[in-house]
């Protein structure tokens, strides 16, 4: 039985979704369907690719990925399909795979050949569930698809170091459910340009000069809960896929506001590290 996993900028008012859903019960019947996330932002590749990225490994190995988000064809958006540490991607060729692979390298590319026989302008619909029922048979790769290798990249998505290696420059990439703030600058990337110097990062007009592991971490609990800087208190940290995020400790965005919110960030605006 394989797995077909969806991730979307359709939402959930509309048909999409469960016509999708519907022509995957029909055209792989020994297929179990989940859901990524259909929350996506609209055309959002960084968001998309985001998300995706620190989901696809949790499935088993051989699991299938559609990824509906701009994905009308056209000359500048082929559909392409990518195998990749053990998992199959379906999607258009604007950006979003390069950024899952980053840097690393997939098995196997092919751009999708067989619109001649689906005219569509429902792409998810017509042809990713085909392909995904098809490989869903085990059916090969070759069948449904030509050996490609220009996958297209995004430029302006990767922190930046500055020449004199006392900056990095980033930007936020992604906001959560909970208003927090995501970046794409690393751990990895920032403790090898630090060097153990003690830093500020600037988020708009906000600075923070500690990073911690984990949201509880930021709190002390030796004392006593009323004495606490707790509800309300800025925090950086390195969140579960080891990105720097940006948050206040237990705000509910829909009540007193968030980072994304009180900070004055939203998606691209620059995030500052300078190192001393």
């Amino acid at each position: 039985m394989s797995i077909i996993t969806l991730t979307t900028d359709f939402g959930h008012k509309d048909y999409f979704v469960s016509a999708t859903k519907a022509a995957l019960l029909q055209e792989a019947t020994n297929s179990t369907v989940l859901d990524i996330s259909h929350d996506i932002s609209p055309f959002n590749h960084t968001e998309a690719a985001y998300i995706l990225k620190n989901a696809y490994h949790n499935f088993p190995k051989g699991s299938i990925h559609i990824v509906g988000v701009d994905s009308e064809l056209s000359p500048e958006n082929n559909h392409i399909v990518m195998a990749y540490d053990g998992h199959y991607f379906i999607g258009a060729n604007n950006g979003i795979f390069a950024l899952l692979l980053e840097e690393k390298k997939y098995e196997k590319l092919v751009e999708i050949n067989i619109h001649n026989a689906v005219l569509s302008s429902f792409p998810v619909l017509d042809v990713f569930v085909k392909v995904a029922a098809h490989l869903a048979r085990n059916g090969s790769m070759d069948v449904i698809g030509r050996s490609f290798t220009d996958l297209k990249e995004l430029t302006g998505v990767r922190p930046v170091i500055h020449e004199s290696g006392r900056q990095l420059i980033g930007s936020v990439i992604y906001i959560d459910n909970f208003g927090n703030v995501v970046t794409n600058i690393k751990k990895s990337l920032f403790l090898e340009v630090q060097k153990t110097r003690p830093f500020i990062i600037y988020a708009q007009s906000v600075k923070f000069n500690a990073v911690y592991n984990s949201y509880t971490e930021a709190i002390n609990f030796n004392i006593p809960k009323q004495n606490r800087e707790e509800d309300g208190k800025k925090i950086a940290l390195w969140n579960a896929a080891g990105h720097l995020e940006l948050a206040i400790y237990k705000s509910n965005p829909l009540k007193v506001g968030s980072a994304n919110s009180l900070f004055g960030l939203d998606f691209r605006t620059p995030i500052t590290v300078e190192f001393n």
